[in-house]
């Protein structure tokens, strides 16, 4: 019993280890257009022995670093899946995010990671924390050093623009930064091929991930949202700040059929720019025959699923020190499962209205009750807003602790 468990532990770590090299190739093909992948390893470490060697590694300088250097180029990605598996344990050790992060760069080449970016002055790794700048986050992803969020790039006249995701990608981002109304992710990163979100916060990144696909679904509702949205980002040139101009807005209704009565398109047009909250605030109370949202049923919005939570160095267990008297916050991985209901009503207010109203009213309707979670149990956390990022007016809700995006 004790040979066949052996063996099985083996089989499982043999299953973890392929199914995270696979994935590191793919991200350095990705890097290289999927025509090419370079691999930094440390020569002279002893495989067997990868803690000792690196012990007695002594780097002073970048220079001291290149010397140590050795850098392999791929054109198959079955070859520099064998030589990444030979050396995971490299890559698992103090240098392993370093080296990874060289190898991605050089996969995409130097000359084209200093052309995907606006401004090739600043360093791409900030100090004095070591943290990874959204130009390295964009790179792992979608294969090019860009600096922003947005899709594609956006026009600033006069022959300049800035750069965002040029196209779909696998595995996407959230922020806590577009919660708080510090830049707009774009639909490109909020709706990847695969439900898999890598999370910003102020201290570091997390992963959301759901197990059904079908969580990326879009009801009807939601693919105009979706549609309309993507319109406007199309013409905003504040930098993700929510307005555009009234020759924009005539764009976007053109691309989108949308028709205001002509006392409405003048309100929306007299200020001289056009407002994203109150655009969708008309589109709510426009029929979805003239291309608004209003839907009198309110049903159609409904959505249900569940979504968890990684966080590799969560910082919320305590570790009670009974000598001194305290606790001593330590790091450790740590999974949350939660459950999500996106109302059906358009905005959170109509929603919490409608349970509030029906509750005390003892209506028997359970229209509305049955498709979210009761309200009692809706719980809140700094990833929950950046939940709602991707699915507005989500509410959540876990059992334990609170999940942790620092």
């Amino acid at each position: 019993m004790l040979v066949e468990n052996g063996r099985l532990g083996m089989l499982k770590e043999t299953f973890w280890f392929g199914a995270l090299v696979h994935a590191m190739v793919e991200i350095l093909f990705l890097c290289g257009t999927g025509k090419r992948a370079a691999v930094a390893l440390i020569g002279g470490v002893n495989r067997g022995e990868i803690d000792a060697s690196l012990e007695g590694l002594s780097v002073e300088s970048a220079i001291d670093f290149q010397k140590v250097l050795r850098i392999s180029t791929f054109t198959s990605r079955k070859d520099a899946f064998h030589l990444l598996l030979a050396n995971i344990r490299l890559f698992e050790s103090r240098l392993g995010a370093m080296l990874f992060l060289i190898s991605s760069l050089l996969s995409r080449g130097l000359e084209c990671i200093q052309a995907d970016r606006d401004d090739p002055s600043q360093p791409l790794v900030t100090a004095p924390f070591g943290h990874a700048s959204q130009e390295i986050v964009n790179l792992l992803l979608c294969g090019e050093a860009v600096p922003n969020v947005f899709d594609g790039k956006m026009d600033l006249g006069g022959g300049m623009s800035l750069k965002g995701i040029p196209n779909d990608v696998e595995v996407g981002f959230l922020t806590l930064l577009e919660s708080l109304n510090l830049c707009k992710v774009g639909q490109y990163l909020k709706c990847p091929k695969w439900p898999i979100w890598v999370v910003g916060s102020e201290s570091h990144y997390t992963v959301l991930f759901a197990l059904n696909p079908n969580v990326q679904e879009e009801n009807e509702l939601e693919e105009r949202e979706s549609k309309i949205r993507r319109a406007f980002d199309a013409q905003d040139q504040s930098g993700g700040g929510g307005f555009i101009s009234v020759e924009g807005f005539q764009q976007v209704l053109r691309e989108t059929d949308i028709t205001f009565p002509s006392d409405k398109l003048d309100d929306l047009c007299n200020p001289g720019i056009i407002v994203w909250s109150e655009f969708w605030q008309a589109l709510l109370q426009l029929d979805k025959r003239s291309g608004g949202m209003k839907d009198p049923t309110g049903l159609m919005g409904k959505k249900q699923f569940t979504i968890y939570h990684f966080n590799g160095i969560a910082k919320s267990v305590l570790n009670g020190n009974a000598n001194s008297g305290g606790s001593i916050p330590v790091q450790r991985p740590r999974i949350c499962k939660l459950n999500v209901s996106v109302p059906p009503r358009w905005t959170q207010d109509e929603y919490l209205a409608d349970v509030a109203s029906s509750s005390t009213s003892g209506s028997k309707d359970d229209s509305v009750l049955s498709l979210a979670p009761p309200f009692q149990t809706c719980q809140h956390a700094p990833l929950v807003d950046c939940i709602r990022t991707r699915w507005p007016r989500a509410v959540c809700s876990w059992v334990g602790d609170v999940p942790s995006i620092v």
